[in-house]
């Protein structure tokens, strides 16, 4: 059963970077190339909202207007892990960051359709 951890989240000034991480685990299909990957943002009080999500192949690649031009997807297959490059950061970027998978395309990057969920990890951006 496919299984996702999160890592690198942590307290970081305005301006500064950070690198996520989601690396699965037990999954059937031979490669996580075959999955969506996304990342999402849950701010205190707010809504779960989709901050960027990959295709299979990396064929197709979503942004949140929030997060374009700063925030950078990427996946190392061989490694099983997909990561979430934040630069640029801002008090508002601050929440708990998930990653989520589901196998095959789905349209956009909307909660919904990711199956499985990583516990999260906490980004805190402030000075």
């Amino acid at each position: 059963q496919l299984q996702l951890v999160e890592s690198g989240g942590g307290l970081v000034q305005p301006g500064g970077s950070l690198r996520l991480s989601c690396t699965a685990s037990g999954f059937t299909l031979a490669s996580l190339d075959y999955y969506t990957i996304g990342w999402f943002r849950q701010a205190p009080g707010k809504a779960r909202e989709g901050v960027s999500c990959i295709s299979p192949s990396n064929n197709r690649i979503y942004y949140a207007d929030s997060a374009k031009g700063r925030f950078t997807i990427s996946r190392d297959n061989a490694k099983n892990t997909v990561y979430l490059q934040m630069n640029s950061l801002k008090p508002e970027d601050t929440g708990v960051y998930y990653c989520a998978a589901v196998r095959g395309v789905v349209a956009g990057c909307l909660a919904e359709y990711l199956e499985v969920w990583g516990q999260g990890t906490l980004v805190t951006v402030s000075s």
